[in-house]
């Protein structure tokens, strides 16, 4: 057997398919990947339906806090008036 008959022997055996198995390492974490991605934009789009009242329910918020500030002036007015 020549040298390069015996280097071609050792790349066959060896050293493809090392490389068969680092590729499917790869692969393998390629796809766990993609499949978190997925979940994670799945999760986005759901979080995007629930942002998307925001600004009416910030709106609804300041009308119940101008309702609270409003009771709580006329209160301690009240009680200032009865602590005098």
């Amino acid at each position: 057997m020549s040298l390069w008959a015996i280097g071609n022997l050792v790349l066959l055996v060896v050293i493809v398919p090392v490389l068969v198995a680092l590729l499917n390492r790869v692969l393998a974490a390629l796809e766990r990947i993609r499949g978190a991605a997925d979940t994670t934009l799945a999760g986005g789009v759901g979080v995007i339906g629930e942002v998307e009242s925001v600004p009416e329910r910030l709106a609804v918020t300041g009308d119940v806090i101008s309702e609270v500030a409003n009771g709580a002036v006329r209160y301690a007015g009240s009680v200032a008036k009865l602590l005098d």
